[in-house]
């Protein structure tokens, strides 16, 4: 898969995409990065890409003719990617939305600056996303969350794949507690359970400690949670334990 950055500022991404489990995707080929500085596609010596807003205001906006020439020339070179602006005003970055990403070849992602893009930019994507209702200084650090989340997506890319199939957010639940060695330690000691052998029980206990987590933890989500008959019991046990 291709991942393709449209920033103003591509030093950012140097470190991030040289460790751990993208680097090593990177150097098998699975993944490739282009990372482009929209500066060089600015029209004046200066390189200029902002300017006073249309109206009056405070800041500055980013303007279309480099973001729009910095697009030609990828799919000049690229070809024709799905172009993702990241914005505080784009839908909810979400599990979905990273498989649905990790279904393409080729994704660009723009990366916005200051008080944001001239909206005439918004009309050149193909959808804007957030990564949450906060505001950061630009896109460059949700585009490496959105690369860190999608890479998991492509096969081969986790070197587990059981991990990705069994991890948070594949359900509309937080994933259940998890523990390795020793098994006690300053008091604080290993369920019982997850140390006697008996694989249908620690299933059983990990579904129900998972639904506890995301009841006690992020109850949000458990509006989006279709449960089983096993999952209502579970659900009635826990509500039954919660004090008050």
């Amino acid at each position: 898969m291709i991942f393709t950055v449209l920033t103003l500022f591509p030093d950012i991404f140097q470190s991030p995409l040289q460790a751990s489990i993208i680097k090593k995707a990177s150097d098998k080929e699975l993944i490739r990065f282009n990372i482009i500085d929209i500066r060089d596609f600015a029209g004046d010596v200066h390189k200029t890409c902002d300017d006073k807003p249309y109206g009056g205001g405070p800041g500055m906006v980013m303007k279309i003719e480099p973001i729009y020439r910095a697009m030609e020339f990828v799919e000049t070179t690229y070809g024709r990617p799905r172009y993702v602006l990241l914005t505080p005003q784009g839908r909810p970055f979400d599990q979905a939305t990273a498989e649905r990403y990790g279904r393409l070849a080729h994704i660009c992602l723009v990366c916005g600056r200051y008080e944001g893009v001239d909206e005439r930019v918004i009309d050149c994507v193909d959808e804007e996303v957030s990564i949450g209702d906060y505001v950061l200084s630009g896109g460059e650090i949700p585009a490496l969350v959105l690369i860190d989340a999608i890479s998991r997506i492509i096969p081969g890319v986790v070197g587990n794949e059981g991990s990705v199939v069994d991890e948070s957010f594949k359900e509309p639940l937080l994933e259940y507690p998890q523990y390795t060695r020793p098994e006690a330690f300053m008091g604080m000691e290993v369920p019982p359970v997850l140390l006697s052998g008996n694989h249908e029980e620690i299933r059983r206990w990990r579904r129900k400690e998972a639904i506890r987590k995301t009841l006690l933890k992020r109850p949000d989500l458990m509006n989006r949670f279709t449960p089983t008959e096993e999952d209502g019991r579970f659900i009635r046990e826990i509500m039954e334990e919660i004090p008050g």
